[in-house]
C-alpha cells in the first residue's frame, strides 16, 4: 500500500507539530485538548498499523511494504517490514494508547509531556522500520532525547542524575556502533541494510596489537553493535542505568522504557549480529549465553531485597531479557521465535507492572513496599488485575509469560545445558520476588491509616488494563498468533547462519561445508 510505513511512523510527529503549533496555555482547557490530541493521534496510528498487519504475509520470508526514495548526499529514505518487525510496531503502536491515557492524571507542562510521548512513538516506529544503516541510526539515536526530557522534567526528585545516567549509558555504547557502519559503508558500498544482509564481512585471521582476533574483522563489528545493543537491553554488567531511570521516570516514561526502548536491543541483534556478523556471533555466543544466564540469576537475587516496587520491577525486566539475548544467541528456531515471542509478551507484562504501581502512587505518593500491606480489603479488583501480571510475570502456564521462557529454555537446553540449569534457577528466584511482593502489598491485615480511604481503580484504570490483560492470556493460550508470522521470517534466518558457519550442508558455490567448531568456521569464511 502506499506509503503506509511512512503514515504510521510519522502521523504522531504530525500531531506534535500540531499541538505544538495551535495548543497555547496552561489553562485547563488546554491541558485536556492536548491529551484528547495525543490520545486520538495514537489511536488513529494503532487503527492504522492494523492494516499493515492483515496484509502482511507471513509466507514472504523478504521485506514487504517497501518504500524507497532519494534523501540526502546519496543516501536512501527506505522503509520496510518483515516478519521479525512488523509485531513490534504493532506492540509499539498498541501500547502507546495505553501510555498516553496513564497520563492522565499529569498537570505540569502538559502540552511538552504529549508532545514528546509522540515525537517518541515516531522514533521508535521508526527504528523498527528502517532499511539503511543512517536512517536506523537517526531514528535509534534520537529517540534519547524525548525519553531524556521525560525522565529529566517529569520524573522524581533524582530525576536529573537518572537522565544523564540513561543518556550517557546509551549514548556511548552506540559511538563504536556509528564507527562500525561508516566501516560497513566503506567496504560494502552501500547502506542499504537488505543488501548488507547478503555481504560476507571478513572472518579471516586478524591479528590487532599483537592480539590474534578471532573472527576477524567480523567479530569486531559484532563487538561495536553488540556495545550499543548491550546497553539497549540491557545486558548484565552495563544494566545499572535502568533501575535509576525507571525509579526516576514517571509512569507513563517506565511503561514505555520497559515495554519498547528496550526491545531496541533485542531488536538489534536480530538484525544486524546475526545476520550480517554470523560467524562472530557464533563464535563469541558462549560469552553472551553465560552474561545471559548471569543477568538472570543476579538480577533476580537484587530485585528480592529491594525496597522500592518499581526498583523491584526493573531488575525483573534486567532478568527477563537476560532470557531475550540466551534464545537469540542460542541462534534456533526454537530460540529466535522464543525470544521475539518473550520481547512482545515482556511489553504487556512489565508495561502493567508499571501500571500497577502507578495506581497506588498516585493515590499515596510512595512506592516502598512497607508503606503498603492489605489493600485486597479496599482494592478487591486492583488486587485481582496485580496477581494476573505477577503470576504472569513468573511465567505461570496460560499467560504469555510462560511461553517465551519455556520456547527460551528448549533452544538454550540444545546448546548447552550448563547455562540451561543456571538460567532455571532464575524461573524459582521471580517467583519468590514476585510472590513476596504481592503479599507484602495485598494481603495481611488493613493497619495503615493513610489505606483505610484508598479507593479502587476508576474506569480510565480498568480501560489501560484492559488489552494488555486480554493480549496476556490471548498469547498464552493461542500463541500460534505470534509464532505464524515470525516462524519463517527467524527459519530463514537460522538457515543463513547455519551456512554461514558450515553448521548444516551449504548450497552449491556458496559456501563450502565446514566443521561446526568455531574456530574452522572462522577460518572457512569467504573474505573480501
Amino acid at each position: 500500500m502506499l506509503n503506509l510505513l511512512s503514515i504510521i511512523t510519522f502521523l504522531p510527529a504530525v500531531a506534535a507539530f500540531i499541538g505544538a503549533v495551535f495548543l497555547h496555555g496552561e489553562n485547563a482547557q488546554t491541558q485536556l485538548q492536548a491529551k484528547r490530541l495525543a490520545l486520538f493521534a495514537t489511536l488513529a496510528t494503532f487503527a492504522i498499523s492494523l492494516i499493515l498487519l492483515f496484509n502482511f504475509d507471513a509466507s514472504d520470508t523478504g521485506f514487504q511494504f517497501v518504500e524507497e526514495h532519494d534523501w540526502i548526499l546519496g543516501l536512501k529514505y527506505k522503509l520496510g517490514v518483515d516478519g521479525i518487525s512488523v509485531l513490534f510496531v504493532l506492540l509499539t503502536t498498541f501500547l502507546m494508547p495505553i501510555t498516553i491515557g496513564a497520563c492522565w492524571g499529569v498537570t505540569h507542562r502538559v502540552k511538552e509531556y504529549m508532545i514528546a510521548f509522540l515525537l517518541l512513538e515516531t522514533l521508535m516506529i521508526g527504528v523498527f522500520v528502517s532499511l539503511d544503516l543512517v536512517l536506523f541510526y537517526l531514528f535509534f539515536e534520537a529517540g534519547l532525547i524525548p525519553m531524556f526530557l521525560i525522565i529529566g522534567i517529569w520524573g522524581g526528585a533524582n530525576r536529573i542524575y537518572a537522565a544523564f545516567k540513561f543518556f550517557l549509558y546509551t549514548f556511548i555504547g552506540s559511538v563504536l556502533m556509528l564507527v562500525a557502519m561508516i566501516y560497513m559503508f566503506l567496504q560494502a558500498g552501500t547502506t542499504d541494510i537488505p543488501t548488507l544482509l547478503a555481504y560476507e564481512f571478513s572472518a579471516g585471521p586478524l591479528t590487532l596489537l599483537g592480539w590474534q582476533i578471532a573472527g576477524g574483522v567480523q567479530t569486531l563489528l559484532f563487538f561495536a553493535f553488540f556495545a550499543s545493543f548491550a546497553v539497549k537491553m540491557p545486558m548484565w554488567p552495563v544494566h545499572t542505568w535502568l533501575p535509576d531511570a525507571h525509579v526516576q521516570a514517571p509512569t507513563a516514561g517506565s511503561v514505555v522504557l520497559a515495554a519498547v526502548l528496550l526491545k531496541m536491543g533485542g531488536y538489534g541483534f536480530l538484525r544486524f549480529s546475526l545476520p550480517m556478523f554470523p560467524i562472530a556471533s557464533e563464535i563469541w555466543a558462549p560469552l553472551v549465553l553465560w552474561m545471559s544466564a548471569i543477568a538472570v540469576v543476579y538480577a533476580s537475587l537484587v530485585a528480592l531485597v529491594q525496597e522500592d516496587m518499581k526498583k523491584l520491577v526493573a531488575y525483573s525486566s534486567v532478568a527477563h531479557m537476560g532470557f531475550v539475548t540466551m534464545g537469540i544467541f542460542a541462534a534456533n528456531q526454537q530460540g529466535l521465535d522464543g525470544a521475539i515471542f518473550q520481547m512482545l509478551s515482556h511489553g504487556f507484562i512489565s508495561g502493567a507492572l508499571f501500571l500497577v504501581v502507578g495506581v497506588v502512587y498516585d493515590r499515596i505518593h510512595t512506592r516502598e513496599i512497607e508503606a503498603y500491606g492489605g489493600l485486597v480489603n479496599r482494592m478487591p479488583m486492583y488486587a485481582a488485575v496485580f496477581m494476573l501480571f505477577t503470576m504472569a510475570n513468573v511465567g505461570l502456564p496460560g499467560t504469555s509469560g510462560f511461553v517465551g521462557e519455556f520456547l527460551t529454555f528448549m533452544a538454550v537446553f540444545q546448546v548447552n545445558t550448563w547455562v540451561a540449569a543456571v538460567a532455571a534457577t532464575g524461573v524459582i528466584f521471580s517467583a519468590g520476588y514476585g510472590l513476596w511482593l504481592y503479599r507484602r502489598v495485598v494481603f495481611g491485615p488493613l493497619i495503615k491509616e493513610s489505606l483505610k480511604t484508598i479507593t479502587d481503580m476508576d474506569t480510565r484504570e480498568k480501560l489501560m488494563f484492559a488489552p494488555l490483560i486480554v493480549m496476556t492470556l490471548l498469547l498464552g493460550v493461542y500463541p500460534a498468533l505470534v509464532t505464524d508470522i515470525i516462524g519463517p521470517s527467524t527459519a530463514a534466518l537460522v538457515e543463513h547462519y547455519n551456512d554461514a558457519n558450515g553448521i548444516v550442508p551449504a548450497e552449491a558455490g556458496m559456501h563450502a561445508a565446514a566443521d561446526a567448531s568455531h574456530a574452522p568456521a572462522a577460518a572457512a569464511a569467504p573474505t573480501h
